[in-house]
């Protein structure tokens, strides 16, 4: 049973990386950052645009990365227990290290390098690998270097033992992820950098959420209770339709302006988006799982195909963005035109090659 694929499951890993991929986009136009492009960006959007776009797509921002490890957490004590503690690592390292490594010390720099000098930067390779701030950036694989931290982790602690997640559970959950992550923004606040660019800000949601995956089972991804997704149904929705009336009560229209209280520190401001961060990175996973269960469940060959391909996908995607976004440059169009073509651009490529390189591993595999 292990062994069987979860159409549900995969189906919603294929959306969260196009998300991933078009948000990445849209962050590199925007005036509050967090994509390398926003560094080197010849246009940004309309203060306006980018507050609608903040109240639209933000929200999900602040838990997506968890819902990933809220689903490797749900097969990762299957997969040790089957394929043993050591060999587990073994592919570990394999799957998740390599990328990192290749990423963080050759494709990465070499691509921020092209999109510095394509934006009339005089700037060496050697200067963007040594110069970045954090040192050995590895773009948006930071994911898979913690990934492998957080599963050699669960490989070597003693077995997680799996049993049926409850509303106690979930908020639980909440508290604790939330908690904890206000805690470590007192030391380390949400967008700081630390070397590797391990993201130790995000470290309590992901962990959280590896956690909880691992605790439900492959149960929860089979058939999240009626009871639990109906309740973090309603979470979800509640919380991300307040939010822009919360924001716009306490002043914040300028995001770039706005965020720094809300990033660390003793403040109401960084203890309020902790809470907010818990409650939908634990509620959103679980309904997320939930709606796929129910939306998602059907899978055809060409939907099997991209959930072969979402890993790849993901890895390439940093130079495809840096790529695309750098030959738009001399292009006059506003970021309102270049951030979806971009962003349509790189799901697009990142998927073909995942599809051609998972093609031809299965055909190598059954020829030998």
């Amino acid at each position: 049973m292990d062994g069987v694929r979860l159409s549900a499951v995969d189906n919603l890993k294929v959306i969260l990386v196009a998300w991933v991929i078009g948000g990445h986009a849209l962050l590199g136009y925007a005036a509050i950052g967090g994509w390398p492009y926003d560094e080197v960006n010849e246009v940004t959007f309309h203060p306006g645009v980018e507050t609608v776009l903040a109240a639209l797509v933000g929200p999900s921002g602040l838990f997506f990365m968890g819902t990933f490890y809220f689903m490797a957490g749900i097969f990762t004590p299957g997969s040790i227990e089957r394929k043993g503690r050591r060999r587990f690592i073994t592919e570990r390292l394999f799957r998740l290290g390599v990328p990192w490594v290749v990423s963080a010390l050759v494709v990465w720099p070499t691509f921020v390098w092209l999109a510095y000098s394509g934006a009339g930067r005089e700037v060496s390779w050697w200067h963007a690998f040594t110069h970045r701030d954090p040192l050995l950036d590895s773009g948006s694989l930071w994911f898979v270097g913690v990934l492998l931290i957080f599963s050699i982790g669960v490989a070597l602690a003693p077995p997680v033992k799996e049993r049926v997640i409850t509303p106690r559970t979930v908020v639980g959950m909440t508290m604790v992820v939330a908690g904890t992550t206000f805690l470590t923004r007192l030391v380390f606040p949400a967008r700081s950098g630390q070397v590797g660019d391990l993201h130790l800000w995000w470290w309590p949601q992901c962990l959280g959420m590896l956690l909880l995956g691992a605790i439900g089972g492959r149960k929860l991804a089979e058939r999240v209770p009626d009871e639990i997704y109906r309740m973090t149904r309603t979470v979800v929705v509640g919380t991300i339709a307040v939010l822009p009336v919360a924001a716009a009560l306490m002043g914040v229209l300028d995001l770039a302006g706005s965020a720094e209280p809300f990033l660390g520190g003793w403040r109401w401001q960084a203890a309020t988006l902790a809470l907010v961060e818990g409650v939908l990175v634990v509620a959103g996973s679980v309904w997320l799982i939930g709606l796929a269960q129910r939306r998602l469940a059907r899978q055809g060959p060409f939907a099997e195909g991209l959930a072969r391909s979402a890993y790849v996908a993901f890895v390439v995607q940093g130079p495809i963005l840096l790529a695309l976004a750098t030959g738009l440059r001399p292009l006059d169009l506003p970021a309102e035109v270049k951030a979806p073509l971009v962003g349509a651009g790189a799901i697009a490529l990142s998927f073909a090659i995942g599809w051609y390189v998972t093609s031809r591993r299965g055909a190598s595999a059954r020829s030998s």
